[in-house]
Parts: C-alpha cells; structure tokens; sequence
C-alpha cells in the first residue's frame, strides 16, 4: 500500500526527492506552494492536486504525511499547523533556524501525540550508519584526530538565492554546516567546548571553521560557499575511516593493521522516506534514527557557532 504525501513546496529539494520516492511505494497527493501556479506544474507532474492553501493540502484525506521543502525560514510555522492538524511531519533540514525554534515544533509534537522527524537523509543511509558501527566497535581504536571539508560554490548561485539572503537565513552554517555538525554529534555526542571563526559577508556567514573539542581529540569542519570540496577523515590510534562525499556516500574505507575493507551502500532519499513511512505506521511518534535530542543538539552547536560569529539575521532583531 503507497504512503500517501502532501507536499509543501515545490522547489529544487521537492523536486529531488519526488523523483527519487516515486521509484518506492510512495505517492505524492497534494501539493501546497505560495506560488499556485508552481504547485499546479508540480502537481501535475506527479499525478497530485494542487491546492491555493496549506489547510486544504493537508486536510486532503488521502494525506498519511506531510513533508515540508520550503526555506528554513517557514519551517517553523508550517509544521505547527501540520502538527496541530494531526499529522505527522517529515521537515527539511534544518528543521529550524534556532534550537528554540526546533523545540516548539518537538514540544507541539508531543502535545499533539504525532510522529514529527528532521529530513537529514545522512542518518537513514547504511554508509553513515556503517561508520558509526566501525567507530562504536572501536575498529579504529581511540579516535585521534577528525577533519570534515564541505563546502560549495554557493557564492556563484544568483544573488537573489535563498542560500545567500540574511531573510530566508542563508550562509554556510544552516545550509552546508549542518551536516558535518551533525556527522560528529552522532558519532561523538556533544563536544566539551565549541569554537568558531569565520567571515561573515552582506548579513550571511560566507566561510567558517569549527572545532569541537571533544577532550581526548578534535573534530575540525571546514565549511565554505566559496568553492567545491568535501571529504572525511577520521584518525584513530590503530587505523582510519575516510568518507568521500560523507554526506550522501556511497563508499566508506576503513584501514586497520595494514588491510583495507571498504563498505558500499548508498544514501538517497527512498531510504529516508520508506524509513519514516514505516516508523508512522507503526505508531512511533519520533524517529529511532534522528531522535529529538539529535535534532536540539545540533542546532545548539549551531545557535554556539553564531553567537562567536556574531551572526544575527534580520528577522531576529
């Protein structure tokens, strides 16, 4: 039986994510855009109704789910009234712009008894999961030293993008941090100390380079929308882990004791969806593999990362 989604949006991580599901036992019903000519090309597309409000998509009674591909900036708003209209939520990453602004959306959750999960397709994939198997079963020995590069050419995007407007909260922490913020913290957990230095650019974080110092050794994340880079290292006393593309991987290698094994797997957003899919019927209300502590915590490191920065967006003033 298909598991039916309203789709909030109908932008490019729409767009990406209706292509890939469409290929399960998914399918896309209706369809909400501020734009309604936007959400009746999409709609169409996918064989789904198109409707000029939130309400009326998400009351649409063939819904088992609502997902919302909209700038991080209306996450909040549209997934309290999800949530408060009943029905489970799967929200784009960042789920907000603040931890404060993710803990209103956890606690109306819990209010409402509904399944509510951060789309963060890196936790769903067998490869990230893998290397959280290696590092847990010590494969590596005491870990060393962490670098993470991730970074995009985000800077070339038309200025008028999302990614580079201090209104829809752009830059390089909630759009491209939030990933390799997010790797360490599930590896890791909390950091005993956060720091971070950077540049901040036209009311946005352009580039910045944070440390979580875990005590015994460091995770360095060097994130950037000035050029194209991405990768993972992980040193451990008797080996390493590296992670090419850590953040949709298809491959990790592990080296130990002068042998190589390298796990293969993909990270793609049927996993993620089919994942979620099965954990709302079976009447879960947050997710086994992005719990809501996962969820505030990283959006504390984040919320750490701005305020050394400096960084306050406009709607914030």
């Amino acid at each position: 039986m298909a598991f039916n989604w309203a789709y909030i949006g109908s932008g490019s991580i729409a767009k990406n994510t209706a292509r890939s599901i469409e290929k399960g036992e998914h399918g896309i019903v209706a369809v909400y855009s501020r734009t309604y000519s936007k959400a009746e090309a999409f709609a169409k597309k996918h064989g789904a109704t198109a409707y000029r409000t939130f309400e009326e998509a998400v009351n649409d009674e063939r819904v088992d789910g609502v997902y919302i591909a909209t700038p991080h900036t209306s996450h909040l708003e549209y997934a309290i009234k999800a949530l408060e209209m009943k029905k489970p939520v799967l929200c784009e990453k960042p789920v907000g712009v603040s931890k404060k602004e993710a803990e209103r959306m956890i606690n109306t959750a819990k209010e409402n008894g509904v399944y509510f999960c951060e789309a963060m397709w890196t936790w769903f994939s067998d490869v990230a999961l893998t290397v959280k198997k290696w590092i847990d079963e010590k494969r590596i020995g005491e870990i060393k030293s962490v670098v993470i590069d991730y970074s995009f050419p985000g800077l070339m995007m038309n200025k008028n993008s999302r990614v580079l407007t201090p209104e829809t909260a752009g830059g390089g922490l909630l759009d491209v941090g939030i990933y390799p913020i997010t790797y360490c913290y599930r590896l890791f957990g909390m950091p005993k100390s956060i720091s971070c230095s950077g540049e901040l650019k036209g009311g946005i974080d352009i580039k910045e380079t944070v440390i979580l110092d875990y005590g015994s050794f460091k995770c360095k994340l060097n994130i950037s929308l000035d050029k194209l880079k991405e990768g993972c290292k992980i040193e451990g006393a008797k080996g390493s882990i590296s992670i090419p593309m850590f953040h949709m991987a298809w491959k990790a290698t592990l080296k130990s004791a002068g042998e190589k094994e390298i796990f293969r797997g993909k990270t793609d957003y049927l996993t993620e969806f089919s994942a979620v899919a099965d954990e709302i019927r079976s009447g879960k209300t947050e997710s086994e593999f992005i719990p809501f502590s996962s969820t505030l915590s990283c959006l504390e490191i984040i919320d750490e990362c701005r305020k050394q920065l400096g960084l306050v967006y406009p709607f914030e003033k």
